[in-house]
């Protein structure tokens, strides 16, 4: 997608909309976002580097949703799962 040029002379109001305002807006947004990118790269890393070390990302990251639930979406997730599990036979 080619880049769009960015204008050198922002206009400080028009049609209502005051252009320097939105204007800090979206660069305080790409810098976030190039955090960001930042950051996922470090998270790439660090699953990287716990699967040389033997461990599965895949149950890591479960425990990762896991650990940010409450204590009752928990018990509720637990239960429906075990619900569709007897409901297509798979009874332990």
């Amino acid at each position: 997608m080619p880049e769009v040029q960015k204008s050198p002379a922002v206009p400080s109001e028009y049609q209502g909309i005051p252009g320097e305002v939105l204007l800090r807006y979206l660069e305080r947004i790409e810098r976030l976002e190039e955090e960001k990118t930042a950051l996922c790269e470090d998270i790439k890393e660090v699953f990287q580097e716990a699967k040389g070390n033997g461990f599965d990302v895949k149950i890591m990251k479960e425990l990762l949703k896991i650990r940010k639930m409450e204590e009752h979406e928990l018990d509720e997730k637990e239960t429906m799962i075990d619900v569709y599990r007897k409901a297509i036979g798979m009874v332990h």
